[in-house]
């Protein structure tokens, strides 16, 4: 399978690697708008016969079976449109398109032309949160009552993106592979402290049915990196901590138990929950080595991949609904 790749910035040359490091796949072709980005792939991978400042070399190329394009958001509908039109798979990075409109055209021109559509969520390919999802789905952690994510750092500002759309899919997209249901409502909260009217700092709420909440915070502007994910659910609790080094996941065996008294049927008492923290053996795999994988193997068994168009587009529809809700004040959007 002969892959090419458009954008080679910061993620490119990981993209680059980790395809070039399966069996019987070549990247054979390479697109950068920045000659230094080129040549410094080139140095890298000599056996790369096409590099080019121009990406209709690479989306018109008649020996590329599949496309990757790794550039900013701005650009993934036309590119990934162009890329569908000239019978090629797409893997687009993450989020999947500006709009939830352009998700949804995408999705059904790749089943229209029968082809595959993945979009590079890449933690869910993590060994952490695959772990989560089969302890979720074993129903060790009993009814799930909220999902609670922060990352912040002192990040690099975006010029053209508010933190929302640079941070937040990471979490929304973990959020939305563990919970496996959809979201209700969305609400946003969010301050620009600079002169270009981009967020730097944003809190998002979801709705869920079941009295299920997701929230979210997402920073810029934090002294310290944090990553770091709650999960409550009504037997145990999780704790997922990205930053740390080892012992990722804990299972809590606490939590409350809601006891009403026989005497008086109007009075709940609380109980609470005490036990020992556990933490599973997590896998080290490298992530984006199992987003190719999964791309690739999607593409030859003709199925859809885990992380396909539909997921994009329930990623990208919540963030558009956390912009629209930070635009009127927080104001709730329902789904």
């Amino acid at each position: 399978m002969n892959i090419g790749i458009i954008g080679c910035g910061y993620w490119g040359p990981n993209l680059v690697r980790n395809f070039n490091m399966l069996d019987d796949v070549r990247v054979v072709g390479i697109s950068d708008l920045r000659e230094e980005r080129l040549k410094f792939i080139s140095r890298l991978y000599p056996n790369i016969k096409t590099v080019t400042k121009d990406c209709n070399e690479i989306l018109h190329h008649k020996e590329i079976d599949a496309i990757v394009i790794a550039t900013p958001v701005s650009s993934h509908f036309s590119l990934g449109m162009e890329a569908l039109e000239h019978g090629k798979h797409l893997l687009l990075e993450k989020p999947m398109t500006a709009t939830s409109e352009q998700a949804e055209v995408l999705v059904e021109m790749a089943n229209r032309k029968n082809l595959t559509l993945m979009v590079d969520h890449t933690f869910i390919y993590t060994g952490a949160v695959r772990k989560i999802k089969e302890i979720i789905s074993s129903g060790e952690l009993g009814d799930i009552y909220y999902f609670d994510s922060v990352r912040v750092n002192l990040g690099l500002f975006q010029h053209d993106i508010n933190v929302i759309w640079d941070l937040a899919p990471h979490d929304v997209s973990i959020m939305d592979f563990l919970l496996s249901r959809p979201a209700k409502t969305v609400s946003a909260i969010g301050v620009a402290h600079f002169d270009n009217d981009i967020e730097n700092i944003a809190y998002l709420s979801v709705g869920y049915d079941s009295h299920l909440i997701g929230h979210i915070h997402v920073n810029w502007l934090a002294p310290v990196k944090v990553r770091k994910t709650l999960i409550c659910g009504s037997k145990k609790m999780i704790v997922y901590d990205d930053v740390e080094p080892s012992e990722k996941v804990k299972i809590y065996n606490k939590g409350v138990d809601y006891i009403k008294s026989r005497e008086e049927v109007y009075n709940i008492l609380v109980q609470y929950r005490t036990g020992d923290m556990m933490a599973p053996k997590i896998e080290l795999t490298e992530a984006l080595g199992l987003v190719s994988k999964e791309f690739v193997a999607a593409i030859a068994e003709r199925r859809k991949p885990l992380t396909d168009g539909d997921s994009g587009y329930r990623v990208v529809r919540i963030l558009e609904a956390a912009n629209q809700s930070l635009r009127n004040g927080g104001k709730v959007v329902e789904l």
